[in-house]
């Protein structure tokens, strides 16, 4: 089960009807989910977007200018977005990789094609900061290039604003890089081609729903470190594209993390170690209000450092000011809230100490971290919490995750946890819970896959088959994994669910070959076991709800409106004398007094024949 915590989720009384009220309940959510999904993608593909031409001796020439190796992930996404810029249909991609990990390069080689095609670009970034570090990546990237780059955010002046948008509208600027303003009424390009959202996880749904209605035709590059749980779920099930760069640059170590409850002593000893290197140090405080108390609580436990603030409610200039001067080493610890959750690369700074880090959510802790370690040097996150009692549940399962995921490219698992710990909520609108919560991730969506691929056949989909996850397959012998061949009853729990997953013959001959070679060669009750998941792959997408195989007959019990017509029935009917009805919804095949294994076989090919005649 994945969604909602353990704790917050009622188990139900099997022989209760509140478990099938559940299921129903979430199947005509799911049906409207779908429905709507597929109406979205359907616009999308009816729509033709932009082709973009790669000039391919200027865009090696581009990429030779990255001064760095490309990892191979960072090749591959780079590859698989740039063959979709080439594509005719509007691209929708999700970039997921680590802080540092070469997300924007993807983005700035995806530039270089729109803007060198004559299409314009807009940045969409969470923060003034990020516009302003992005600002400065692409134009340095840029400089040799006459490609225009503009930027909008708070550290412009009106006058200065109201220009850049004049521009944009006459199609003088080539890519523009700004925050939520790129969003608002007033903007308007003359020939946009390309979106790149950087920070996903950071917009509102507000802010999403306005860029939908451009989405359908322009090609959106969406860059994430740890991807909301709704965008994770639909990556998951197919309905995006999806990169992940999980390789680490070359010579990046993992970032220590401790988790530890508040100690003057530590944040001392944490500070002065960084001191000693050469470092500097970034000390999250996430309160304006007690801010400047915290600074001179600092300045008397540190004498040594020399320490400055920065928060969102400062002046912009003033701001900008500060986070310069940090930049250039000006001064050595950096005071600030979560304002820095995306902010300037700094290498020389390599200590991160959060205050109350249990106040923050598990993505933000993850980009924090990232703050540090964009060099070489080993780097430290020092997680500083009140007196573990006084955790709450959820908070301290952040602080678990995000301890164990120390290792470079985590952001996905993190995730993924996640979507663990807060549920991965509806697919569509605005609600993070919902009807998923109830039935669990996995369950909701093999649900809306039946329920799209019924839509996309242009059946209506019933409610029951919906949540019917799979035909029950009787045979007349036992069919488990008993303890004598494997005895440890977690890993049996594991068999079952994975050969229940199996959803192609490939998949289910692939985890034989590994049963077999984990385990022994498979006993009778193993045989069996694995020949019910043959038969129920032979005959899935067929609309049957049971197939008894007994010693003389064999019996398949259709749904109430299967996916197989009974002109289909009829015909292998005809080709097949021993097959008659007995009901309106059951099919009896008569059989000699075969082995199993054999009869199994035949069933199979019964099965098969249902598949092939509705092809």
């Amino acid at each position: 089960y994945s969604g909602n915590t353990s704790e917050s989720v009622t188990l139900n009384k099997l022989g209760s009807r509140r478990w099938e009220k559940s299921k129903q309940k979430a199947a005509k959510k799911v049906h409207d989910t779908a429905a709507e999904l597929l109406n979205l993608y359907a616009q999308r593909s009816k729509k033709k977007g932009y082709q973009f031409v790669v000039n391919k001796q200027e865009f090696d020439r581009f990429c030779q200018e990255f001064e760095f190796e490309e990892t191979i992930d960072q090749a591959a996404a780079i590859q698989a977005t740039i063959n979709d810029l080439q594509s005719d249909k509007p691209m929708d991609r999700l970039i997921c990789g680590d802080v540092g990990f070469g997300k924007t390069e993807v983005a700035l080689r995806a530039s270089f094609v729109s803007a060198t095609d004559g299409k314009q670009v807009a940045v969409l970034v969470p923060t003034t900061l990020l516009a302003e570090q992005h600002f400065q990546t692409f134009t340095n990237r840029f400089a040799n290039w006459g490609i225009t780059i503009a930027e909008i955010s708070r550290f412009k002046t009106k006058k200065e604003s109201e220009k850049i948008i004049e521009d944009i509208r006459k199609g003088k600027i080539d890519i523009v890089i700004g925050t939520h303003k790129l969003i608002s009424q007033k903007l308007n390009f003359k020939n946009l081609g390309l979106i790149v959202i950087d920070e996903e996880h950071r917009f509102g749904v507000r802010h999403k729903e306005k860029l939908k209605s451009i989405r359908s035709e322009v090609d959106v590059l969406t860059l994430t470190a740890t991807p909301i749980p709704r965008t994770l779920a639909l990556s998951l099930e197919g309905f995006r594209d999806f990169s992940i760069i999980s390789t680490a640059p070359e010579k990046r170590l993992a970032i220590k993390t401790i988790v530890a409850e508040y100690s003057e002593g530590l944040i001392r000893e944490a500070t002065l170690r960084e001191l000693k290197r050469g470092g500097q140090i970034y000390f999250l405080h996430n309160s304006v209000d007690s801010i400047v108390n915290m600074k001179i609580k600092l300045a008397k436990l540190l004498p040594e450092a020399r320490i400055e603030i920065a928060h969102g409610q400062m002046r912009e200039r003033e701001l900008e000011k500060i986070m310069k001067d940090f930049y250039r080493g000006s001064f050595n610890f950096l005071l600030c809230t979560t304002i820095i959750e995306t902010g300037i690369d700094i290498p020389t700074a390599n200590t991160i100490i959060i205050d109350r880090s249990d106040k923050l959510g598990l993505a933000q802790l993850h980009q924090l971290r990232g703050r540090v370690g964009r060099s070489h040097h080993q780097a430290y996150a020092y997680l500083l919490t009140p007196e573990e009692d006084s955790l709450k549940s959820k908070a301290s399962k952040r602080l678990e995750a995000i301890q164990m995921m120390t290792e470079l490219g985590s952001g996905f698992y993190l995730a993924i946890q996640d979507m663990e710990i807060r549920g991965a909520g509806e697919v569509l609108g605005d609600s993070q819970s919902g009807e998923m919560n109830e039935v669990g991730f996995q369950l909701y969506c093999d649900m809306l896959d039946r329920a799209v691929r019924s839509l996309k056949s242009e059946k209506e989909p019933e409610i029951p088959t919906l949540f019917d996850s799979s035909m029950e397959v009787i045979l007349p012998v036992s069919a488990i994994l008993p303890d004598t061949y494997c005895s440890n009853i977690h890993q049996r729990l594991i068999i079952y669910k994975r050969l229940a997953n199996c959803s192609n013959e490939e998949t289910l001959t692939d985890l034989i070959e590994e049963i077999t070679d984990r385990f022994g060669i498979p006993t009778d009750p193993v045989k069996a076991l694995i020949w019910t998941h043959e038969v129920r792959i032979a005959g899935k997408n067929l609309g049957i709800k049971k197939i008894d195989i007994g010693s003389k007959r064999t019996s398949l019990q259709f749904v109430k409106n299967p996916q197989v017509s009974l002109d289909v029935i009829l015909k292998v009917m005809d080709q097949n004398k021993s097959i008659s009805f007995s009901g309106p919804e059951t099919l009896i095949i008569k059989t000699k007094e075969l082995d199993l294994a054999t009869k199994v076989i035949e069933i199979k090919a019964l099965l098969n024949n249902f598949s092939n005649t509705s092809c």
